[in-house]
């Protein structure tokens, strides 16, 4: 690997400290970052807040600008899909796909309209509602998705007029480091700069005092102490936090038509997704039947160092999910659970955990009503739909949704009871696009993103209000 740097003010900034990145499919360390200091990270915040004052001026070259990132980024993508796939785990394609996915996004904020606003423009008076960007935005971003979830924040956020400092999980920080630097040619210095290390450096950059915005994705219990860390200078805050996504399979429903799907949505990523589903509840008709298909593909899925042709699932990303996954799992088969497919670490190094289908499990256990986030799916069976429609809506989290069923209509009628921030029908997921919101409810988060409703949580209201024309110039 190579040396990795951060990028401050447009220039690549090192570090008298570092810290070791492990190779998931190794458990091994393979690389160093750089550990920012508080000197360094005040150096990004006076270039965030100087490059500002002329950023905010000039819409045009903003659009101009995220197209050229766009293009750069699409450009390198082979070398960072490599990165990606050594610190994450994911597989190559996967990688691939999501610095594609982050293309699509950077484009989609570079076109899109932002119409006036204009209240009122008669002979009595005019009324604009104007929306003004907030200044220096710090960005925090997630292990699972480092690129993607980090362009949902970048792209808005610059093209409303802010400039950015970014600190990516010290989990999987040197793609997001490399980001930086394939962006130095392009983005004007101090409009976009990267910072890694452990805390405090995020609790450093939530309490600064340039910061305006903080832009948080991760979870529910770390979401938290970043609102208290705002509180007290009142910063704008958006979280995109934690999800407990329940699936409901209507009576009606083939288990084997929407099994493929219905997989994926689920173990797409190894299951590290916060809208992943995370409880399926399927009619007590077609339990036996759904189970046995999602443990055939459990079953069938090639697991492996995502560097390796083929793989489709790679391992874990670090030992703490590990853990929390092995624990989840050996606590619902000690309350008698039923392993249909998987229950157990693979015999290799590194995090890797065979593909879990769990039957045998209703409401109380763990594996239900918390948040896995890995390869393991409990399938609970159900007899009565407006009872089990409040089940789902019982978690503290409400992210995200689905309803299976070839009666649209039906299952429409389900999604439209269901607490959530967004909800689909015979996918999961699907809702998940640049121009649709995506946020929670509950412990899911506060605010959205993506869209022109992502693109608003950036900026500030003003109203700007004048006399008529006319009465200006006395006729």
């Amino acid at each position: 690997m190579t040396d990795f740097t951060m990028t401050i003010n447009g220039t690549a900034v090192s570090s008298a400290s570092t810290f070791g990145v492990i190779n998931p499919a190794t458990a091994e360390v393979f690389a160093q970052a750089p550990a920012c200091d508080r000197p360094r990270l005040e150096e990004a915040m006076a270039a965030a807040r100087t490059a500002y004052l002329t950023w905010k001026t000039d819409d045009k070259t903003r659009r101009v600008v995220l197209r050229e990132m766009a293009d750069a980024l699409e450009a390198a993508t082979d070398r960072l899909a490599l990165v990606l796939t050594a610190e994450q785990g994911k597989s190559l394609g996967d990688a691939r796909q999501e610095i594609g996915h982050s293309v699509v996004w950077l484009r989609y904020y570079a076109d899109l309209e932002t119409p006036r606003e204009v209240v009122q423009d008669d002979e009595h008076g005019f009324a604009e509602v104007v929306r003004r960007p907030l200044g220096v935005v710090a960005a925090i971003t997630p292990w699972n998705f480092p690129i993607a979830l980090a362009t949902w924040k970048i792209a808005p956020a610059l093209r409303a007029g802010n400039t950015m400092v970014l600190k990516p999980s010290p989990f999987t920080p040197l793609t997001t480091l490399l980001l930086g630097e394939v962006w130095r040619d392009v983005v004007p210095p101090g409009v976009f700069n990267v910072v890694s290390g452990p805390e405090p450096l995020g609790t450093w950059m939530t309490g600064h005092p340039a910061t305006r915005k903080v832009s948080f994705t991760g979870s529910t219990a770390v979401g938290k102490r970043v609102a208290a860390s705002t509180a007290d200078d009142l910063k704008r805050l958006t979280l995109e936090l934690g999800g407990n996504d329940p699936a409901i399979v209507l009576d009606d429903a083939d288990p084997e038509q929407i099994a493929d799907s219905l997989f994926w949505g689920a173990f797409v990523n190894n299951g590290q997704l916060c809208f992943a589903v995370k409880r399926v509840y399927v009619h007590e008709r077609r339990h036996a039947d759904l189970v046995a298909a999602l443990a055939a593909r459990a079953q069938a899925v090639r697991v492996g160092d995502g560097a390796e042709p083929d793989v489709q699932l790679g391992p874990l990303n670090n030992k703490p999910q590990f853990d929390r996954v092995r624990d989840l799992v050996g606590d619902a088969l000690a309350h008698g659970a039923v392993a249909a497919a998987g229950g157990k670490p693979l015999d290799r190094p590194g995090y890797f955990f065979e593909p879990t289908i769990l039957t045998g499990v209703t409401d109380g256990s763990r594996i239900v009503d918390e948040e896995q986030f890995g390869p393991a799916l409990p399938v609970v069976s159900y007899n009565d739909l407006d009872d089990v429609i409040e089940r789902a809506n019982a978690s503290e989290f409400g992210l995200t949704a689905s309803v299976w069923s070839p009666d649209l209509d039906r299952a429409s009628s389900v999604a439209a009871r269901l607490d959530c921030g967004q909800v689909s029908v015979n996918v999961h997921g699907g809702a998940v696009r640049p121009d649709l919101p995506f946020g929670g409810h509950k412990w899911s988060g506060i605010g959205v993103e993506n869209g022109p409703w992502g693109l608003h949580g950036f900026t500030e209201l003003q109203v700007l209000a004048r006399p008529a024309r006319q009465a200006l110039s006395g006729n």
